[in-house]
C-alpha cells in the first residue's frame, strides 16, 4: 500500500474527504517525526510504539571489493507492533 492508497482507505473508513485524509496523514507524519527528533517515544495503544535508538559505529565490507569500510553511528527509528495489531495480522 502506498501513500495514495492509504489516503483513500483513511477517507473511506473515517468518512472524510481525500483532502482531509491527506492533511490528517501529513499531520501525523510531521508530528511523529518532530517527536522522534526530540527523543520522545510515541505509543499508540493497540497499534504499536515508535522510538529512536542508537546504532553503534561498526566495520563492514564493500561487497564488490571485500575492502573493510567504517560505518558511522546513527540514530534509527524502531517500531514495535502492539498486541491488537499483531493479533489482526496473525
Amino acid at each position: 500500500m502506498n501513500k495514495a492508497e492509504l489516503i483513500d482507505a483513511m477517507a473511506s473508513e473515517a468518512g472524510l474527504t481525500k483532502a482531509d485524509a491527506k492533511k490528517a496523514l501529513d499531520g501525523f507524519v510531521t508530528a511523529t517525526a518532530n517527536a522522534l527528533k526530540t527523543g520522545d517515544r510515541i505509543s499508540l495503544v493497540g497499534f504499536g510504539s515508535f522510538s529512536v535508538s542508537n546504532r553503534a559505529a561498526r566495520t563492514g565490507r564493500n561487497p564488490q571489493t571485500g575492502k573493510e569500510i567504517k560505518i558511522a553511528a546513527k540514530n534509527v527509528v524502531r517500531f514495535k507492533a502492539g498486541a491488537e495489531l499483531s493479533g489482526k495480522v496473525n
